[in-house]
């Protein structure tokens, strides 16, 4: 703002200035110009004119009868001697010249307007303004004082491991001599590693607010320029920043960005980010850890990092921030409704319950998109229903209910979606139906919504072959009542080939190829595309693994189309609740599969 005004006032003065110049030049006397100058001699000679004044090239004539006029002399050197012919009395009065400060004004003004530009635009070249030419080696970071910074560990819920960790980080920035005394040595860097949306810049920020010391936030692409030398220079920039402001944390959040293993490039050894990491490579190398600078980090992808950043002395303490357990979910819930009034019938654990998977950030959503429900409807307290509304949003996607769907896609997408559902209600190990919807979500025409009752973190084969079937009921389901295949099942069929390949060259799960991994799960980018690295592997092998994905799929299809074919009736039944009702709960499908009536049925 404050720059915007400067600039204003720059221009401002500028053009007063020019005005005043262009006024000041244009001196000459207004005229009026009701009589001619043949009119004026007529009446010189006719004896009506009295007295005239000269001035330069104005002549002002005072006649016997009227008031006084001016007109400008055409430079008629007889003039003068006609008019004393004629006996008019004449009178000469000097050229009207600007006074003295007038004239050094104009002549000195536009030299000295262009030495204040000049002297302007190179204060921001030099870095006087945001963004100048030379401040490109300059930090980028930005500084959090101790007065704005009111996160503390309270704020952060979920990752109580992850706390403690990192909790004594806070007590070596309030007394290092607690631990220099008995010859400990705190890190220089800390590496948060976690999904997105765990809270890994929340934890930094708290540990800044706990320990009440100045907090630097900085991303790892902002260090990146086209020009080679630049992110380096912002390295050392922002360490002596930081060194000034000891103690302090800095924190780089992304460093993947910067920190990817050297030698992977294109760039060869002059790349800018590998330039870049070398810098900070030697920055974190050249400060002692008395002085009480401590780096944090936090990557989505640890495993790009290069090594070099992971020895000890560097970033030596790496803590993992993990997605949310029931208990943290409910912990993260609390903490973000604590200015949402709630009402009675809002119940946080069955909230927690039903959200397995979510972040931090996606609980953060869920909170306020239940709000905004509840603001639509004109509440004034968020219940259940608000909840359910959201959670149903970001995992489902928005309704489209403005899509007018043709009778025969509506009923096709309806007995597909039973299919979905009714297979994962017949076999064991698969995760609960939630929700069954042929309201078209985001850029499906229709959902079948799982939740699984708890935190899972492995799968068992079963339950991966048991998914592949609930995949195929879909289109199983198409063909047998309406006849036809669709192009709706083609995301269904992506994901039971890639489990089953998973299966077979991931896992270990093959009785005929045994427990080896044939393919690397790891990829890298090169000229903008994900490449997968692939185990060398004859075609013999790879012929044997395709086989055995064929035998995985062509196994689990047979079983979904039993299951629908013993169930005819009920996927029947299913299809056209949901033509009428367009969305069933999982209360609802156990009372069609048991044969009951629905409440609202009509």
């Amino acid at each position: 703002m404050n720059n915007n005004l400067s600039k204003i006032m720059v221009w401002l003065l500028v053009a007063i200035g020019l005005f005043t110049i262009f006024k000041n030049f244009d001196y000459r006397p207004r005229h009026s110009e009701r009589y001619t100058y043949t009119q004026f001699m007529d009446d010189a000679k006719s004896g009506r004119i009295r007295r005239v004044d000269i001035q330069g090239d104005n002549i002002k004539v005072i006649p016997n009868q009227g008031l006084p006029y001016s007109l400008t002399s055409p430079g008629d050197i007889w003039m003068v001697s006609d008019l004393m012919k004629y006996g008019v009395q004449i009178s000469g009065k000097p050229r009207e010249e600007p006074s003295f400060l007038i004239s050094v004004f104009v002549s000195w003004f536009p030299m000295l307007l262009l030495i204040g530009v000049w002297i302007f635009f190179m204060k921001q070249l030099q870095g006087g303004g945001k963004g100048g030419a030379f401040s490109f080696g300059k930090s980028r970071a930005k500084m959090i004082d101790t007065a704005k910074n009111n996160t503390s560990f309270a704020d952060v819920a979920g990752c109580d491991e992850a706390k403690e960790e990192v909790r004594e980080l806070v007590d070596f920035l309030r007394d290092p001599s607690k631990f220099e005394k008995l010859g400990g040595r705190i890190p220089k860097g800390v590496l948060l590693m976690g999904s997105p949306g765990t809270g890994k810049t929340l934890l930094a920020r708290a540990i800044a607010g706990e320990a009440k010391v100045p907090f630097f936030h900085i991303s790892g692409s902002d260090f990146v320029e086209m020009f080679v030398g630049v992110g380096a220079s912002r390295v050392r920039d922002m360490f002596e920043n930081a060194k000034k402001h000891a103690p302090c944390i800095i924190f780089i959040d992304e460093i993947d960005a910067v920190g990817r293993q050297r030698g992977a490039g294109l760039g060869g050894g002059n790349d800018e980010r590998e330039q870049t990491l070398n810098q900070m490579l030697v920055e974190m190398d050249g400060f002692d850890p008395g002085q009480g600078v401590i780096v944090i980090a936090a990557t989505n992808r640890p495993d790009v990092l290069d090594p070099a950043l992971l020895r000890p002395g560097r970033f030596d303490r790496q803590v993992v921030v993990p997605l949310p357990d029931i208990k943290g979910r409910e912990q993260i819930l609390k903490v973000h409704i604590r200015k949402v009034p709630l009402s009675e019938n809002t119940n946080i654990n069955i909230l927690a319950r039903g959200t397995p998977g979510f972040s931090g950030a996606d609980l953060s959503n869920l909170v306020n998109e239940a709000a905004l429900f509840a603001a639509r409807r004109n509440a004034f307290t968020v219940d259940m229903q608000d909840f359910e509304k959201a959670k149903d949003k970001l995992i489902m996607g928005p309704e489209r209910k403005s899509i007018v769907m043709p009778d025969d896609e509506r009923k096709n997408t309806a007995y597909h979606e039973s299919g979905h559902a009714i297979v994962a209600k017949m076999l064991n190990k698969t995760d609960p139906v939630h929700k069954v919807t042929i309201i078209p979500r985001g850029l499906a025409l229709g959902v079948t919504m799982q939740l699984p009752e708890r935190d899972r973190y492995s799968m068992d084969k079963e339950r991966l072959l048991n998914t592949i079937s609930v995949l195929f009921g879909g289109r199983i389901a198409e063909e047998i009542f309406m006849k036809q295949q669709t192009t709706g099942a083609s995301n269904d069929f992506e994901k039971a080939t890639s489990i089953a390949r998973d299966i077979v060259t991931r896992y270990g799960m093959s009785d005929e190829l045994g427990p080896m991994i044939y393919t690397d799960n790891e990829g890298e980018v090169f000229l903008g595309r994900s490449v997968t690295k692939t185990v060398h592997i004859s075609d013999y092998t790879i012929q044997k693994i395709d086989n055995e994905v064929r035998k995985i799929i062509d196994t689990q299809y047979a079983i979904a189309l039993n299951i629908i074919e013993n169930n005819k009736e009920i996927v029947e039944k299913m299809a056209m609740y949901l033509l009428e009702l367009e969305t069933i709960d999982a209360q609802q499908i156990d009372d069609i599969i048991a044969g009951n009536i629905l409440k609202n049925e009509k």
